[in-house]
């Protein structure tokens, strides 16, 4: 085989495994990033190096393994804007947690949340406690999204107060 074709598919054979990896070991990891995680993308990277790029050390095999990358990350993306059953595949659909005060456990175990991660998350948004939550969803990045209405009605009546002033200067 040619020795660049071959680092193309050995590149686009990495690509497709981690992601499908990072799919299998939940969306949690991706956005709560911790020393641990950071040590494990660091060593994952160094160890599918050459997995990539074989005996090819050159750069051109580094260049041309990146350039593999990018345009697999391109294409990937672009599939997964046009084909939604594709896109709930790789990424997963977003996961309600907590629902008008009430955390919904099922949802917690299936996803590997702890009840202080969720607090921890909550408390981010500026919410006291749980009976708060209007709506806690566990987004396909990772991120859980916090809706509180008695957050948003505070500041609704500021951005009121502060257009009242605006008028009156």
């Amino acid at each position: 085989m040619e020795p660049l074709f071959e680092i193309i598919l050995r590149t686009a054979a990495v690509y497709l495994f981690i992601i499908l990896a990072l799919r299998l070991f939940g969306k949690k990891e991706l956005a709560q990033l911790s020393v641990i995680d950071l040590v494990f993308i660091l060593l994952i990277s160094n160890s599918v190096q050459n997995a990539m790029v074989g005996p090819d050390s050159s750069l051109l095999g580094g260049i041309i393994a990146a350039g593999t990358l990018f345009l697999f990350n391109f294409i990937l993306k672009f599939i997964l804007y046009r084909n939604k059953k594709v896109s709930e595949f790789l990424q997963g659909e977003p996961v309600m947690l907590i629902h008008k005060g009430n955390v919904i456990e099922e949802n917690l175990k299936k996803e590997k949340i702890t009840l202080d991660e969720l607090n921890a998350s909550i408390r981010e948004h500026g919410i006291a406690n749980i009976e708060n939550v209007d709506l806690a969803v566990l987004e396909t990045d990772g991120n859980i999204s916090i809706l509180s209405e008695n957050y948003q009605r505070k500041h609704v009546k500021k951005r009121k107060a502060h257009k009242v002033m605006s008028r009156t200067t």
